[in-house]
C-alpha cells in the first residue's frame, strides 16, 4: 500500500466515472485569510481536474482582485454584470452574471474591483451573512460543485462564503508564517458553525508550495499535528508551471496534463470524490 509524504498509508484514489446528470452542487469555500497561499490557483486547478472527470463546476470569484476571473481568461472589466451586481440586485437572474470559459463544464461568476465596496454595503443589508447563499441557490441544481474563491480576510465577504458553503478547504503554504493565521480562521469557522451554518464542515487542509527542504518538512509535520487526518494526502509542489498556466488562462490539468503538479491536483479531485465530498 502506498504512503503519502507524512507516512500515512492510503489506497490510491481511483479515477471516478463521469456523472450522467448534474446537481445539486456541493458548495466549497476555498478560504484562508493569509494571501499568497494558493487559494485561487487551487480553486482553478481543482475545478479543472473535476471537469476532466465529468463534473460540472462553477467558480465564484469572491475576491475584488479578480484573479480567478483573469486566470480563466475572462476580462471582468469588460463584462456587464459581476458577482457584485448579483449580490445587491435580488431580482437579477444569476445566469446573466455567469460566464462560460473555454473549458467544457467550467463556468465562472466574475469579480472585479467593484466588489471591494461590498463589505461596507453588506452592513446595512437584511440577513447580511446570507446574501451570497441566496444568489447561489438559483443555480445549485445545475452544477456538481461550486467553489468560492475567497479574498484574504475574515470580513463579511468571507462570512458570506462560509454561510453559503457546505464545507471549507484551507490551502496552507508550506512555510512557517502561513501556519500562524490558521488558528484565527478556525475560530471564525467555529463561530459560523455555532451561529449561522451548523452543517459547515472542514473538508481538509491542502498543503501548497511544497519543496523538498527541511523547513517544508517541519511545517508539514506541524500541520499534521494540528489537523491529523484532515490533511489531504496529496501535497501540491511549488512549480514554475503554475504561473505559466495562469498566464495561459488555463488549469494546469489542461495546460500541462502530464506535469507533476497537474497529477497532484487530479489526486486532490479524486480524493474529494472518494471521500464523498463531491458526487
Amino acid at each position: 500500500m502506498p504512503t503519502d509524504m507524512l507516512g500515512r498509508e492510503y489506497q490510491t484514489f481511483p479515477a471516478p466515472m463521469p456523472l450522467q446528470q448534474h446537481g445539486p452542487a456541493k458548495v466549497i469555500a476555498m478560504c484562508n485569510q493569509k494571501g499568497g497561499v494558493g487559494k485561487t490557483t487551487s480553486s482553478i486547478n481543482i475545478a479543472g481536474a473535476l471537469t476532466q472527470y465529468g463534473r460540472k463546476v462553477l467558480i465564484v470569484d469572491f475576491d475584488p482582485q479578480g484573479a480567478a476571473t483573469v486566470g480563466l481568461g475572462i476580462n471582468a472589466n469588460a463584462v456587464e454584470n459581476t458577482v457584485y451586481t448579483a449580490l445587491f440586485n435580488p431580482r437579477m437572474d444569476v445566469h446573466e452574471v455567469i460566464q462560460h470559459t473555454d473549458y467544457d463544464g467550467l463556468d465562472v461568476m466574475p469579480a472585479n474591483i467593484d466588489l471591494s465596496a461590498a463589505e461596507v454595503q453588506l452592513v446595512t443589508e437584511v440577513a447580511r451573512e446570507q446574501v451570497l447563499a441566496s444568489v447561489l441557490r438559483q443555480v445549485k441544481n445545475e452544477y456538481d460543485v461550486i467553489i468560492i474563491d475567497c479574498q484574504p480576510s475574515l470580513g463579511l465577504l468571507t462570512v458570506n462564503a462560509l454561510t453559503a458553503a457546505d464545507g471549507v478547504i484551507i490551502p496552507v503554504a508550506a512555510e512557517f508564517f502561513a501556519l500562524r493565521g490558521v488558528a484565527l480562521l478556525m475560530q471564525s469557522i467555529e463561530k459560523v458553525q455555532m451561529r449561522i451554518n451548523p452543517s459547515l464542515e472542514v473538508y481538509g487542509v491542502l498543503v501548497t508550495m511544497y519543496t523538498r527542504t527541511l523547513h517544508c518538512d517541519e511545517v508539514l509535520q506541524r500541520i499534521y499535528e494540528a489537523f491529523h487526518d484532515n490533511v489531504f494526502h496529496s501535497v501540491i509542489s511549488r512549480s514554475i508551471k503554475l504561473p505559466d498556466a495562469n498566464v495561459a488562462a488555463a488549469p494546469i490539468t489542461i495546460y500541462a496534463p502530464n506535469h507533476k503538479t497537474a497529477k497532484e491536483y487530479r489526486e486532490v479531485a479524486r480524493e474529494l470524490v472518494a471521500k464523498g465530498v463531491v458526487a
